[in-house]
């Protein structure tokens, strides 16, 4: 078909419904997030299909499968979508104002300090609409790979040449008991001590998980006591209802330390240091906000890294790749 029939047929709606269908990969998760019927996003999806002569989804069981044309459509409508609010943008910015907006995940462990970038974001650009998705590592992934998201926020970015990476703040993960705690009598506690008692830890696929997991690997040391909780939050209760120890970020149980709620444990390897990066995929075609988010987070970051005091090791450099730093002993 040509192109004079494509500029013919072809919706932005249309664009904007079949986006959705291919992010979500259902035609009924694409209609509750756009405010539709899944019967008027099956229409529109068939409408689109006649335009371009071409199928784009199909059904294996209950299983919906995107078709290489839908891949093919797939980066076309980002970069059209993109360019409409780049358009957008800039004749919201002849009135002085800017609008837009930007859509970010987060893993958990970030939960701590994304809101504080958000806030100082919000307060130069307030008519970007923000939308933030918190969840754990392998959900990060996911979402990257999928490319749902304008940046997401992680930490143990996997090596791969495809993603962009801006280096932001960093992650001290250290063990925590209750006050009193026996460990705490030790002269010089080791993990084999630390790993006899009950272990609370987040559900497989978390970073801080698999951080602490890569570390008793490497030292050899087993973990016969585990109890898995859904959050950092509810571990961090269960530590201070006695229920078990546990390895959590710094700044997620800051006020705790200082009230005395919770004690830090010092092991061998500890603290475990990460970096959160802001990460997106080098071709996906960025939206207007999402640039102005990472050029404003670029010339803010002296001032985010002070804020945030516990941060003191060195970072790289934005042009190195964001992977784990090394364990500190």
């Amino acid at each position: 078909m040509t192109s004079p029939n494509l500029l013919n047929r072809l919706t932005f709606r249309q664009l904007q419904v079949f986006q959705e269908v291919y992010r979500k990969r259902s035609y009924s998760r694409a209609a509750e997030q756009l405010g539709l019927t899944q019967p008027a996003v099956s229409s529109q999806i068939r409408q689109l299909e006649q335009a371009l002569s071409e199928p784009l989804f199909k059904y294996a069981g209950k299983t919906l499968h995107t078709l290489p044309a839908a891949d093919t459509l797939a980066l076309s409508a980002r970069e059209i979508i993109g360019q409409l609010a780049r358009l957008q943008m800039n004749l919201s910015g002849l009135d002085g104002s800017i609008k837009g907006e930007l859509n970010l995940a987060a893993v958990s462990s970030a939960q701590y300090v994304v809101p504080y970038l958000l806030a100082r974001f919000r307060a130069r650009y307030p008519d970007i609409t923000l939308r933030l998705k918190v969840c754990n590592r392998s959900q990060a992934l996911e979402r990257l790979a999928q490319q749902r998201d304008d940046v997401v926020i992680m930490a143990m970015v996997p090596e791969d040449d495809g993603l962009s990476v801006l280096p932001l703040l960093e992650n001290e993960l250290i063990a925590v008991v209750w006050p009193n705690h026996p460990l705490l009598d030790l002269a010089q506690p080791t993990l084999v001590d630390f790993a006899r008692h009950y272990v609370l830890m987040r559900e497989p696929g978390s970073g801080v998980r698999n951080a602490f997991e890569q570390l008793v690997a490497d030292q050899e040391v087993g973990l016969p006591h585990r109890l898995e909780l859904g959050s950092n939050e509810a571990i961090k209760q269960g530590v201070m209802a006695h229920l078990g120890v546990a390895v959590l970020p710094r700044l997620s149980v800051k006020l705790e330390l200082e009230h005395g709620l919770l004690a830090q444990l010092d092991l061998p390897h500890f603290p475990l240091r990460r970096a959160w990066c802001a990460v997106h995929r080098r071709d996906h075609f960025p939206t207007p906000a999402a640039e102005l988010f990472l050029r404003f987070t670029r010339e803010h970051l002296a001032d985010y890294r002070r804020h945030f005091q516990t941060l003191a090791a060195p970072l790289p450099s934005p042009g190195v790749s964001c992977l784990p730093l090394s364990v500190m002993p």
